[in-house]
């Protein structure tokens, strides 16, 4: 057998060719469309937002976004979807807090594992939540809600998208802190949970200004609070859940971008900047505004801190309160 020894001016130089190599070969990507996987179906707002984001990161990185939908189990399907694709830069992925915190404790058969299987590329939407009540409600403020609900003889209904989903939490946190007994009435999706909150069946609904606005300007609903920290810009008149007596309480949902974990630094960078631009978008800011959401911090440092403080306060209630679904 020969042996082969190299120098250590050998060795550099070989990694010094490797990296270059490397990046020569990352500055190209991406040479054909990428493919944004979203997991819920066409039209709702995760999809709006990622379409919308698309079409303006489409610009900076030369080749087309295409939109790849695929709902089910709270965004479950979708993220394994991602997770089993090729860390090649050219399927991406959309994340929220149910699909990286949420999910991993509510569903018994999940098949992916976010930190094991995906990289950060960085947030891009803070999503805002509202209480509201049907126009006809003699429920005029958070307070009267909660007293309502605490001299009840029988719960309080309030109508959600789903067990489990970030809009569900956000309530059973609030009538925890608040120590009142809600009770949740699930739905698949917003669409039938609004229909029954108009039509009598419950008398509340927590539910996303993106959502809700239609409804809102209409006069159908009227929002008691903004779960945010401040007050919506969209909403100036409606107060925040910690303006009414719970100081400190706030929740929302947020949107992020996520690849497959061995997905490499060049092509993080090469996303995570062009998501940035895309945020600075006059168009993308002027659609955010209308659809009331917020632009956090984009990076994917940003978007790790934010994944590792949520965990702390929402998977310790998930169990506390035995959420557990099949999926």
């Amino acid at each position: 057998m020969t042996e082969f020894k190299l120098t250590r001016r050998q060795l550099i130089a070989a990694g010094v060719a490797t990296y270059a190599m490397s990046s020569t070969a990352w500055a190209a990507y991406p040479e054909k469309p990428v493919r944004w996987i979203v997991g819920y179906p066409p039209g709702g707002a995760t999809d709006t937002i990622a379409r919308l984001l698309g079409q303006s990161m489409s610009g900076v990185i030369g080749q087309p976004i295409v939109i790849d939908n695929r709902p089910g189990a709270g965004s479950s399907l979708g993220a394994t979807v991602l997770a089993t694709s090729a860390p090649d830069g050219y399927t991406i992925g959309s994340a929220d807090n149910g699909t990286l915190i949420i999910n991993p404790v509510v569903y018994a058969k999940i098949q992916y594992d976010p930190e094991r299987d995906f990289r950060p590329v960085g947030m891009y939407a803070g999503v805002n939540l509202l209480l509201c009540v049907r126009q006809d409600s003699p429920v005029r403020t958070v307070a009267e809600y909660l007293d309502r609900a605490r001299a009840a003889a029988e719960p309080v209904f309030y109508a959600s998208p789903g067990i489990g989903t970030p809009l569900h939490l956000a309530m059973e946190r609030l009538a925890r802190e608040a120590g009142v007994s809600l009770k949740h009435v699930a739905y698949k999706g917003m669409a039938p949970a609004l229909n029954d909150l108009m039509g009598g069946a419950v008398d509340s609904i927590v539910i996303d200004y993106t959502t809700a606005s239609g409804v809102i300007k209409t006069g159908s609903i009227r929002a008691l609070a903004v779960f945010s920290q401040s007050r919506l810009a969209v909403l100036p008149d409606v107060p925040t859940i910690a303006e009414q007596g719970l100081t400190g309480f706030s929740a929302d949902a947020w949107h992020a971008l996520i690849v497959p974990k061995a997905t490499s630094d060049a092509v993080v960078e090469k996303l995570s900047g062009a998501l940035a631009n895309a945020l600075t978008d006059p168009l993308v800011k002027t659609r955010y505004a209308d659809l009331g959401l917020d632009m956090p911090p984009s990076d994917p440092a940003s978007l790790v801190r934010r994944w590792e403080s949520d965990k702390t306060i929402w998977q310790p209630l998930i169990r506390s309160l035995n959420i557990k679904l099949d999926g």
